[in-house]
């Protein structure tokens, strides 16, 4: 254990003694003093109670937060997406619609090409 913790069991073990110490020697009757410890007990139990009521209240809280502001960009990405998935189809319906223009200038022209070579090899 480290300088610091020996020193910090040593000041809650020395606490804790002269708590005893002074409850054993204390001028009030033991009936009064188990009272006393009693209702300190049970205020400190209403704030810890009272403590906890909070933090869940305020977790719960947070947590709602969290789930809306994730909902929002899960939507925001997904239309981001949506977006660009138009763009992407409509760049591929473009491209799609000229390779179909390229090809059939293609087979116009292979067309042309093969009547001309039976033009050719009629005439000759």
């Amino acid at each position: 254990m480290s300088k610091s913790g020996n020193t910090l069991l040593a000041l809650v073990l020395g606490g804790a003694i002269g708590a005893a110490a002074g409850v054993l020697y204390a001028p009030e009757k033991g009936v009064k003093t188990r009272k006393d410890l009693s209702k300190k007990a049970r205020k400190e139990q209403e704030k810890l109670v009272q403590q906890l009521k909070e933090t869940r209240s305020s977790l719960a809280t947070n947590a709602e937060k969290a789930k809306l502001t994730f909902e929002e960009k899960l939507n925001e990405t997904i239309n981001t997406a949506s977006h660009k998935a138009d763009d992407v189809i409509g760049t591929l319906e473009s491209k799609l619609a000229d390779l179909r223009l390229q090809n059939s200038k293609l087979q116009t022209r292979a067309k042309v090409d093969e009547l001309k070579a039976k033009a050719d090899k009629a005439l000759s």
